[in-house]
């Protein structure tokens, strides 16, 4: 029988699609289908037994398990169909939530840039 992880590792593929994009829906007319940004993620361990001979730790049997797991979903929009076809609708509390990083990250290097040429040409 395989262990938890090497069967969760094999079914993870799978599982992407099904959760990036929702049942299409009609709403108001026109179908909807929802899509999102899926990040998860796994872990899981296993033990073993006895201590060796001469160790400082009295001999046993061994025993061990455990394993978790977390995701996030971000909502990043729809895709809609319409007269004009089918079009993607995002969600613009998503685009800010993924534009802040990406900004201050650039506002960071962007200083880092600028000291690094204002300190060079000091000497």
């Amino acid at each position: 029988m395989e262990n938890l992880s090497q069967k969760m590792a094999v079914s993870t593929p799978s599982w992407g699609v099904k959760m990036a994009y929702g049942e299409a829906i009609t709403l108001g007319g026109r179908e909807l289908v929802p899509a999102a940004l899926v990040i998860f993620g796994f872990g899981a361990g296993e033990g073993s037994g006895e201590k060796v001979e001469g160790g400082t730790v009295p001999a046993g049997r061994g025993a061990g398990s455990g394993g978790g797991g977390g995701g996030y979903v971000l909502p990043a929009g729809a895709y809609v169909s319409g007269a004009d076809g089918v079009r993607f609708r995002p969600n613009p509390i998503a685009i800010v939530i993924v534009a802040i990083p990406l900004i201050s990250a650039a506002g960071w290097a962007l200083a880092r840039i600028v000291g690094a040429a204002r300190g060079s040409r000091a000497t």
